[in-house]
């Protein structure tokens, strides 16, 4: 007769159950998206995402070295241009918000990694990923021409000093492009983190009102992912590792776990897992009203997207969570 097997032998005190955890949540896991507008002294929080500004340079190197302090190894720059045009010239020019706040970030906090998100919906009039048919009202955005934009924004990036380039937009071969790019201009070591996997989500809301973006007309379902498909993301996972990708994101990541999973599965390569806007929003909007405890909420979130298989977390709760784990 076998002795009686019980699991809760192994629950019974926090060291223990600390001894025997399977997943471990650390601040290294962490990114922390921040969000650049041109000006001084400017920290404008986003009525959509509590605790989300958008920041002037000088502030976004004051948050950077708060980041850095806390242990948060890295952060990813968002931009949003004073002027736009149909060329999105303020995503690949050398001067672009971006660009400034990239330099600003490398000169006062050098450890800090960097990324920059290489797309080009902040700085486009109508607020697509890319090149537009003149007259086009869908939003189908023209491959090939966009793909020359991607290549001018991510040298222009890794100039300013960006340390890893993240395009996002979503074109068919934007890896392949922006890797071209870079080897070209002598960024043979600056990494590509690639926005394998990116949906066509209802989660992305209270980001387009932080970075500006929302599309003046159609959609983005002609270039990002329909929510319904699984398998189609690990096709485009494995088309650019091929293109040269280090690193791939999976986007949303509450509503896609199983997404992060299977690509984890199906390649070596690092992977992440962006807890988007509205992930956020809908987790500040509880616990502002009382219905739930923040600080386990976020940390049980966290924990189950790197359970999932993610090995790094872009979260605008990145600050917040590293101070819970520090106690």
């Amino acid at each position: 007769m076998f002795p009686i097997h019980r699991p809760r032998r192994l629950r019974n005190h926090p060291q223990l159950r600390r001894m025997v955890r399977e997943t471990v949540l650390t601040t290294s896991d962490l990114i922390y998206p921040l969000f650049a507008v041109s000006g001084e002294a400017i920290a404008q929080e986003v009525k959509s995402m509590p605790g989300v500004y958008q920041l002037s340079v000088d502030k976004i190197v004051e948050e950077a070295k708060q980041v850095h302090d806390l242990g948060i190894p890295a952060i990813i720059l968002f931009g949003i241009p004073v002027d736009k045009d149909q060329e999105a010239t303020g995503a690949w020019h050398d001067h672009g918000i971006v660009q400034q706040a990239a330099t600003a970030v490398k000169q006062a906090v050098p450890d800090l990694i960097v990324i920059t998100d290489t797309c080009l919906c902040e700085y486009t009039t109508h607020g697509h990923c890319g090149y537009l048919e003149v007259g086009d009202l869908t939003g189908r955005v023209l491959n090939d021409p966009t793909l020359e934009l991607i290549k001018k924004t991510a040298v222009s990036q890794a100039k300013a000093g960006a340390d890893i380039i993240a395009p996002s937009g979503m074109m068919d071969g934007f890896v392949q492009a922006a890797r071209a790019a870079l080897d070209e201009a002598g960024f043979q070591d600056i990494p590509i983190f690639s926005y394998a996997a990116k949906y066509a989500s209802a989660y992305y809301g209270p980001f387009r009102d932080a970075a500006d973006s929302t599309p003046q007309f159609g959609d983005r379902r002609t270039y990002q992912m329909d929510p319904a498909n699984a398998r189609e993301a690990l096709k485009e996972v494995r088309m650019d590792i091929h293109e040269g990708a280090d690193m791939l994101m999976v986007k949303p990541g509450l509503a896609y776990m199983d997404i992060i999973w299977q690509v984890k599965q199906a390649s070596e390569l690092p992977v992440a897992a962006y807890n988007v806007s509205g992930e956020y929003s809908m987790v500040k909007a509880a616990a502002l009203n009382g219905w739930i405890d923040e600080e386990r909420v976020v940390l049980e979130t966290l924990t189950g997207f790197k359970r999932a298989g993610a090995d790094m977390i872009l979260t605008y709760h990145a600050k917040d969570a590293a101070r819970w784990l520090s106690n």
